[in-house]
């Protein structure tokens, strides 16, 4: 099965990368149509999902993050939309000549088939397809068992979108089978799959990095942190942590662990617990000689929770934070809220991560709120691509030489 479709995304985007800037993006037009005018056939499947997640136990946290209604269906086709507003990679170029009269030109080009194995976000399937089709590769979708329903639902709107107006409906496909064996192949398809992206939970991630022989961007994890700093404002502070942990908890840039300094822990810890009590605040013994918390492990302060769990330390300047920071976090998004410039300085030289904030909540970790349009996901790595990555990240690049018959 996942040979045939390779051979078929293989054979559509060949056709795809060389598709001028207009086709591909009336190919995105009528992707975003397709879903606001079937938008009933979508919803529908994925109440089948959902129906099925709830008799086994999803928690809420997760089932939100499954859910599609009519609003959030009209959310992603507006992000297909700003997609198409977006400078095509395809097009970007740069042109030298050398000293013997050779002209070099970098090109943008397509990877080529992009295979992305992801859980129950059913958004990501349009996510990801619009991007690969603006950027001329064709995808192959390997969503979670818990939104399969959804996932082909949409898959069905967006290839025939492509197929009425004259492109390969393979551009994009999912992988209907949702078992581990299936998931293994697909790591191992090389030759059949240019890159490979996993997007999804920590144990996900790392059987991908581990198992795949293809090409791989490592995606997602996000054991976020926010560091209240000693000048740190009380009422922005509470604003901030709020959003980043409960705005939407199940996402990879919601915080997961609250640094307190200890100057300021008896001041701003009661008015956290108090702030925000549907969320369990799991802390070490300094903080719960303070409020009246569960107590951590050290296994707490490594974990990932996408729930209404926040763990919590205090420490006795940023110099500790910093240092607590990089052993546990994931590389994702990390915060700092101070009115001091130089412990700003300090926190944003010496973390390790994609993105740093001062001042502001760790969820702008997203590629439309970075001006990207919809993202792929967010690269935790440092080859190739790191952070949010939209279109330019789709891409590679080849070099075309001219000559007038130079030899070395």
């Amino acid at each position: 099965m996942l040979n045939e479709m390779s051979k078929k995304a293989k054979a559509a985007s060949a056709r795809l990368g060389v598709a001028d800037t207009e086709k591909r993006n009336s190919a995105l037009s009528a992707m975003a149509e397709a879903l606001v005018l079937r938008s009933e056939e979508i919803i529908g499947a994925n109440g089948l999902d959902i129906e099925n997640a709830k008799a086994n136990g999803m928690s809420d946290s997760m089932l939100d993050r499954l859910t599609l209604t009519e609003t959030r269906i009209n959310a992603i086709s507006e992000s297909v939309k700003k997609v198409i507003a977006l400078p095509d990679p395809l097009a970007a170029c740069e042109e030298w000549t050398r000293p013997n009269g050779i002209k070099i030109t970098k090109k943008r080009v397509p990877f080529g088939v992009i295979a992305i194995i992801y859980e129950a976000r059913p958004n990501v399937t349009a996510d990801a397809a619009a991007l690969c089709v603006k950027s001329g590769n064709a995808v192959i979708l390997r969503g979670g068992k818990e939104a399969i329903n959804s996932n082909l639902a949409i898959a069905c709107v967006l290839s025939d979108a492509l197929t009425s107006v004259g492109l390969p409906g393979d551009c994009v496909q999912v992988v209907p089978d949702t078992s581990r064996e299936t998931a293994n192949a697909l790591m191992r398809l090389k030759g059949g799959i240019d890159l490979l992206i996993p997007r999804g939970g920590k144990s996900l991630i790392r059987s991908v990095v581990e198992n795949a022989t293809v090409p791989v961007i490592e995606t997602g994890a996000g054991n976020c942190h926010i560091y209240f700093d000693e000048s740190a404002d009380t009422e922005m502070a509470l604003d901030i942590i709020d959003n980043a942990k409960r705005q939407r908890p199940s996402v990879c840039n919601a915080a997961e662990s609250l640094l307190v300094h200890s100057a300021s822990a008896e001041r701003l810890l009661p008015l956290v617990k108090e702030r925000m009590p549907n969320v369990e605040l799991r802390g070490c013994e300094r903080t719960r000689g303070i409020i009246d918390v569960k107590q951590a492990t050290e296994e707490d302060f490594f974990t990932e929770y996408n729930d209404y769990i926040l763990a919590v330390k205090v420490v006795d300047d940023v110099y500790e934070a910093v240092e607590h920071i990089n052993i546990h976090g994931t590389g994702h998004s990390e915060a700092i809220i101070t009115e001091n410039a130089e412990n700003a300085e300090y926190f944003c030289n010496n973390i390790d991560a994609a993105a740093v904030y001062v001042n502001a909540s760790t969820r702008f970790t997203d590629g439309e709120e970075f001006g990207f349009g919809a993202e792929i996901g967010i690269s935790t790595q440092k080859m190739h691509a790191r952070g949010p990555m939209g279109l330019p990240e789709m891409t590679t690049y080849k070099y075309v030489i001219n000559g007038e018959g130079q030899i070395r």
